[in-house]
């Protein structure tokens, strides 16, 4: 045991006895009497553990609260939870919320999601809000469709969707059923940091006339719903299905077969929802090795399509055969075959994707006479969009149906998929043979990411910093001819941190943070002419020259 010597250590120590105080959890409350006890015997690791804990609060921002579970104001708790309700409720009634206004909350499976939203719903009550409490764990889209279907002039989830299992979000909407954007977010912020006393929050428990647990209608309307994005045509299609241990398992099937699909192959190990995780290393299909029991038990079974959402279900990933075996798309690569898809079988209206995905969708919609928007990245910007038909950004996040679900839906967007492919399947044609037809009808648009995963998130800053102080003149082995530090913010787009690089030849590079993990992005995108049908040598040429960007904007940024 090493031997404490932090001089502000009696200073922690009284705040923690403060906020023990006030926490109504017995198992936090255990768990900071246990580290304040070790602090105050001298153990150095206790003081710092104390410190990270107390140094500050969980920021309240555009995406809500995300942070690891456990004791203090810098982690997802009870505590934090009933302050950011007790705030949001404010909030809304300050903005001209009825009293006795439904706001509809939902919840995952993580570990004490169940607690939070519950604590949420005894929140909104005591406020003179009626809540209306999801009737169990369900993905974060049935949420959007609820606040919507049911009128409501909010709505939150407890989700921290494909983060850790030690790891949990807060997420919240208003009543347009799109997340939050600025100024709310601040404003929200600011009611929480006047929330008083833990014990002036009133709680009371839910009644038939304070707020009630939904039943399943409000499932069935939205499984209905969703099972209508699928239009007539052919549905033989052999599917595998991992929900990563997450809530869509109870969901997609019945989705895929009230949609005429046969039900699709599952994955045993991953089917129940589990906090743990337990058989990958990050329940996010964008992450090496998360899909392997899918690809595995596809060609078991001889399937033409894998499935995959997140463990909140608003994501959806996508693997096919191939001469090499089977592959992932990438989530510009899905998002392509959507927008082909509705464009054309007619859907109008505004096509639109954030600044990190490729741009084909741009070159698609005005080839097909429709508008087409870039915003930042993140749903709260797309699903705001007015008059949008389709929404998607590189990250595996689809909106097919903004009419019900302002926001991105793994669900839909996997239903849509396999019309998709049952329909290319039925003319002798793969997904892969679309994506090669529009690549020769576009131009080749290859996308590729470098994402470093940090400990220490001052090396994010350190990196940025690096960008801004010695900007590349080159990236690729061409000349770079624009670059924006969009922190300035601009007509079309608000400010954001990150750097965006041109280069001569038609090459882009977009480095961000990542908002929701600890790492730091940056975005690759290729764009290649198809000579003569020949999209195997513009592959081969793309795969080049997206090396030599990876190569050269990992140097210049010193990761």
């Amino acid at each position: 045991m090493r031997v404490m010597t932090t001089p502000d250590v009696d200073v922690l120590i009284t705040r923690a006895r403060g906020w023990l105080a006030e926490d109504p959890d017995e198992q936090t409350r255990s768990e900071l009497t246990g580290i304040i006890e070790a602090a105050e015997a001298g153990d150095a690791d206790a003081g710092a553990d104390l410190a990270d804990r107390f140094r500050g609060t969980l920021e309240f921002g555009t995406a809500g609260l995300r942070g690891a579970l456990g004791a203090g104001p810098n982690r997802m708790n009870r505590v934090v939870v009933i302050r950011a309700a007790a705030g949001l409720a404010s909030y809304l009634l300050a903005e001209g919320t009825a009293p006795g206004s439904p706001v509809v909350i939902g919840y995952d499976a993580r570990h004490n999601s169940d607690v939070f939203a519950r604590d949420t719903a005894e929140v909104m009550a005591g406020a003179g809000l009626v809540p209306l409490l999801l009737p169990r764990p369900l993905p974060t889209p049935l949420l959007a469709f609820a606040i919507r279907e049911l009128g409501c002039a909010a709505g939150v989830m407890v989700t921290a969707s494909h983060n850790p299992p030690q790891d949990n979000g807060y997420k919240v909407y208003l009543g347009d059923g799109s997340q939050i954007v600025p100024p709310a977010d601040t404003g929200i912020a600011a009611a929480i940091a006047a929330v008083g006393p833990l014990a002036s929050v009133p709680r009371p428990a839910l009644s038939t006339t304070s707020g009630r647990v939904l039943d399943d209608s409000i499932v069935d309307a939205y499984l209905d719903t969703v099972a209508s994005v699928a239009a007539d045509g052919p549905r033989d299609l052999a599917v595998v299905y991992t929900p990563l241990h997450g809530v869509g398992g109870s969901v997609l099937p019945l989705v895929l077969e009230t949609a005429g699909f046969a039900a699709p192959a599952v994955v045993t190990e991953q089917e129940q929802p589990d906090p743990d995780f337990p058989t990958v290393a990050f329940p996010n299909p964008e992450e090496p090795g998360a899909i392997d029991r899918a690809v595995a038990l596809a060609e078991k079974v001889g399937a033409d399509l894998v499935v995959a959402n997140d463990p909140d279900a608003d994501r959806c990933a996508a693997a096919v055969p191939g001469a090499d075996g089977w592959r992932m798309l990438r989530g510009d690569e899905v998002g392509a075959l959507l927008a082909d898809h509705l464009l054309r079988t007619g859907r109008t209206g505004v096509y639109a994707t954030s600044i990190v995905s490729s741009s084909l969708l741009g070159t698609m919609a005005a080839a097909h006479g429709q508008p087409y928007a870039e915003t930042l990245t993140g749903f709260k910007w797309i699903g705001r969009l007015p008059d949008l038909a389709f929404g998607y950004e590189e990250a595996l996040g689809y909106c097919v149906d903004p009419e019900h679900v302002a926001d991105k839906d793994g669900v839909s967007a996997a239903l849509l998929l396999c019309e998709v492919a049952a329909q290319a399947k039925a003319d002798g044609r793969s997904l892969l043979d679309l994506l090669d037809d529009i690549a020769i009808a576009y131009g080749l648009h290859a996308t590729d990411q470098l994402s470093v995963r940090v400990t220490d998130l001052a090396e994010i800053g350190a990196a940025m910093g690096r960008l801004r102080d010695a900007p590349p003149t080159t990236l690729g082995g061409s000349a770079v001819t624009g670059a924006d530090d969009l922190t300035a913010g601009s007509a079309e787009l608000p400010p954001t941190d990150g750097l965006r690089y041109r280069t001569a030849d038609g090459s882009r590079v977009v480095v961000r943070p990542s908002g929701t993990e600890p790492k730091l992005k940056c975005y690759l995108e290729v764009v290649v002419p198809v000579v003569d049908g020949d999209v195997a040598t513009a592959r081969a040429e793309a795969a080049t020259r997206l090396t030599a960007l990876r190569t050269d904007i990992a140097a210049a940024a010193g990761i």
